[in-house]
């Protein structure tokens, strides 16, 4: 019996001495206090060293070739560019900075570094284009306004302390210095959650919240002159928590011209924009959401370290991390949830590219309309403004899905619906433009050649031009029989 109770008291001495041997309980490891409103990771990182260590790997590339598409930062070190991706965008955006260069985004740690980089078209908005890069941007927008959001972006930069300014997401973004609990740090965010009439969220909407602040689609108020008018604001009008639809944002986007951005060049038409709205696709009913997931769940899966047990910080796809997030909850090898992923990716893609062409030739007959008008041809008024309402419907929801970042993946169906019709829409707007050419006297072609190259080529300071290698292709060869060769003047 001695000899029993001895082993009982060793056993319960080395549990106190080594606690990784004592079961799967998480361990806070904290070292010392962080200032309420310390913007430095850095400090953060003497608290908590093995987070700040797996936050500081966002600067690393990822293994090469094992995404199919949103590439990313790869050991390859090339920017892929959204334009040869989408070359139908080029044509579309043609008019602003996002017709001139728009990249495939290299992660968290060069969220500002990839503003600084890319051509000076893209930043001329000002300090308000660090809404959602930047920790900073809520406490220099209430301590200076206007002067801080319609400041040039380097003079936005140069308010901020040298440490800083290339700073993207950090640790003050997502935790409260005093106890670790989640926080919102972005004003667009907190006034969009008043819109949707929600105010107490369990913790894995906390955890989802942390990156809605930036994963989200908004608009940049603006004068009749297009100059900004005030800080970023989210196109969320009637909508709901679990229930942003596109329609929804469409009709916000659509009710004044605040929110009208840019001119697009190719119909004239004045422009609202959609940018990486993963959270509202998310969130509008996908599997994972009713199934009670939130983004870091997929995202930033727990691991190991010694005795704790971390949330890994090192914020990547879950196919470059092997899959070990899904491996949580599925029991499936990492082979068969890869085929899972790319097979919703290439449907996605043979999608796209459906809705995108079809949007892109209907441009091209506005285009085609406006000079026959200007050369005195009598176009039906009401069939244009009907073409220009579906073209709007059809462009917004293609620009929706385009700027979404997971090809598909966060929400295979309401992607697919979203999808076909931008391509109903489209091809409804197409008949009514043919209509009125044809009823003006004007012989249409039966094939509309998109002179896709001369959008592509020698674009911004950094003189980029289409690279065939990139492009998404239709996985399945459907594309090719729309959209021929010949026709996109590539």
């Amino acid at each position: 019996m001695r000899k029993s109770y001895a082993i009982i008291s060793l056993f319960l001495l080395l549990s106190v001495l080594f606690p990784g041997c004592g079961g799967d309980k998480p361990e806070v490891f904290r070292a010392g206090v962080i200032g309420e409103n310390e913007f430095d990771p850095e400090v953060w990182g003497k608290v908590f060293p093995l987070q700040y260590e797996s936050w500081l790997k966002t600067e690393e590339p990822k293994p090469s070739d094992l995404s199919m598409y949103r590439r990313g930062w790869d050991k390859d070190k090339i920017v892929y560019d959204k334009l040869s991706e989408m070359p139908y965008l080029a044509l579309l955006f043609n008019g602003w900075g996002f017709g001139v260069e728009y990249n495939e985004p290299r992660g968290h740690h060069y969220a500002v570094i990839d503003q600084i980089d890319i051509d000076p078209s893209r930043t001329k908005p000002g300090g308000v284009c660090l809404a959602c890069k930047n920790p900073m941007h809520k406490s220099l927008t209430e301590k200076n306004g206007m002067n801080y959001l319609t400041a040039s972006f380097d003079s936005a930069l140069k308010m901020m302390p040298e440490k800083i300014q290339k700073l993207g997401p950090s640790c003050i973004d997502c935790h409260k210095p005093s106890d670790m609990g989640m926080r919102i740090n972005k004003t667009h965010l907190e006034n969009g959650l008043k819109v949707l009439g929600k105010n107490e969220f369990t913790r894995q909407e906390q955890r989802m919240l942390a990156c809605a602040q930036c994963h989200i689609t908004y608009f940049v108020p603006r004068n009749p002159d297009k100059t900004v008018a005030g800080d970023v604001t989210l196109p969320w009008t009637g909508a709901k928590w679990g229930s942003i639809s596109i329609e929804g944002i469409i009709k916000d986007l659509l009710t004044d011209t605040k929110r009208i951005e840019w001119k697009q060049k190719i119909t004239g038409f004045d422009m609202p924009f959609i940018r990486h709205p993963e959270f509202e696709l998310f969130t509008k009913g996908s599997t994972h959401f009713n199934a009670g997931l939130s983004c870091p769940d997929c995202h930033m899966p727990y691991r190991r370290s010694g005795s704790y047990k971390i949330s890994v910080h090192d914020v990547t796809s879950p196919v470059k991390q092997d899959f070990v997030a899904c491996a949580q909850c599925h029991t499936d090898k990492a082979d068969w949830l890869r085929k899972q992923v790319f097979t919703t990716q290439e449907r996605t893609a043979s999608m796209q590219n459906r809705a995108g062409y079809a949007v892109a030739t209907v441009a091209k007959l506005f285009e085609m309309v406006n000079e026959n008008q200007a050369k005195g041809k009598k176009i039906d008024q009401g069939l244009y403004a009907k073409a220009k309402d579906a073209y709007m419907q059809g462009y917004l929801r293609l620009n929706f899905i385009s700027a979404e970042n997971s090809m598909g993946f966060h929400n295979p169906t309401e992607t697919a619906r979203i999808l076909s019709d931008s391509t109903a829409f489209a091809n409804k707007a197409e008949a009514m433009l043919r209509q009125a050419l044809t009823s003006a006297g004007v012989s249409v072609p039966e094939k509309i050649n998109l002179e896709l190259g001369k959008y592509l080529t020698n674009r911004g300071i950094h003189k980029r031009n289409f690279v065939p290698g990139q492009e998404f292709k239709d996985p399945y060869g459907t594309q090719d029989y729309f959209t021929p060769k010949d026709v996109k003047g590539l």
